[in-house]
C-alpha cells in the first residue's frame, strides 16, 4: 500500500496516540500490517540481535479476552499514584489540565472499545527482563528496550503514513502471564512490552501537541547548567 506524502518532520510531529478516532468497522488488511512490520524490522537493534517478535491479534474472541484483561488492569490504574487521573487533580496550569482531561477522555473511550479495534499488535522481546537485578540490570534493560521500542515506534510511524491510527498501551502487562497463556506466547522466554491497537483513523486533523519548551528539558555538560 502506498504511504501518504508526509515529510519526516511532519510525520514525527503529528503522529499522535489515536484512541477515539479509530474506525472500528473497517477491516485492516493483514498485508498492510505486515508491510508496517517489515519497515519496523529495519529499526536499529542492540548488537544487531534482531530479537523482536510481533504477535498480531485479529481474532474477535481473543481481542475480547485481551480487552477484559486491559479493563481489569485499568481499574487498578485509575487510583494509582502518578496516573493521568492523579496528575489531572494536581495540575494547576489550565492548558495542561485541559490536556490531561482530554487524555483521560480518550483513554476511557479506548478502555470501553478496545475489543472492537480490528488489530492488536503485541511486540515482544527475547528474555525475561523482570528477572534481572544487580549493577548490570539497567544496562541490560536499556539495551533490550532500546531495540524493541524503536522497532515498535517505526511500526507506528509506518501505520500513520498509511492512514492507520495507533496508540502505545501497557495496562494489560499487569496481567502479562495471563495474556501469554491466552495467546500461546512462551512467557518464560519472551517479555511483552505493549499492546498497540491498530485501525484506520477517522478525520484528517493531526497537529503538533502541547509540549514543554526545549529550554525546560535540556542540560548541557552539567545537569545544573542553565
Amino acid at each position: 500500500m502506498s504511504a501518504t506524502d508526509l515529510n519526516p518532520d511532519k510525520l514525527l510531529t503529528t503522529t499522535r496516540a489515536v484512541r477515539k478516532r479509530l474506525n472500528l468497522k473497517k477491516p485492516v488488511p493483514i498485508a498492510v500490517v505486515h508491510e508496517c512490520i517489515e519497515i519496523a524490522l529495519q529499526a536499529p537493534t542492540g548488537g544487531n540481535t534482531q530479537s523482536w517478535q510481533f504477535m498480531i491479534v485479529t481474532d474477535a474472541s481473543l481481542r475480547t479476552q485481551l480487552a477484559d484483561l486491559y479493563r481489569t488492569a485499568w481499574d487498578k490504574y485509575r487510583g494509582a499514584p502518578g496516573s493521568i487521573y492523579d496528575l489531572a487533580t494536581k495540575e494547576n496550569e489550565p492548558q495542561r489540565k485541559q490536556q490531561h482531561q482530554r487524555v483521560i477522555s480518550s483513554a476511557e473511550h479506548l478502555v470501553e472499545h478496545l475489543q472492537e479495534v480490528p488489530v492488536h499488535i503485541i511486540p515482544c522481546m527475547k528474555g525475561r527482563n523482570d528477572q534481572m537485578t544487580g549493577s548490570y540490570a539497567n544496562a541490560i534493560h536499556s539495551a533490550s528496550y532500546g531495540s524493541i521500542i524503536p522497532a515498535t515506534w517505526s511500526y507506528m510511524l509506518a501505520a500513520r503514513s498509511r492512514g492507520l491510527g495507533t496508540a502505545w498501551t501497557t495496562a494489560h502487562l499487569i496481567y502479562e502471564q495471563a495474556a501469554a497463556e491466552l495467546l500461546g506466547i512462551p512467557y518464560d522466554q519472551y517479555t511483552q512490552v505493549a499492546l498497540i491497537p491498530t485501525a484506520w483513523y477517522t478525520g484528517k486533523l493531526f497537529h503538533a501537541s502541547l509540549r514543554r519548551n526545549v529550554a525546560d528539558v535540556v542540560h548541557e555538560n552539567n545537569w545544573h547548567s542553565t
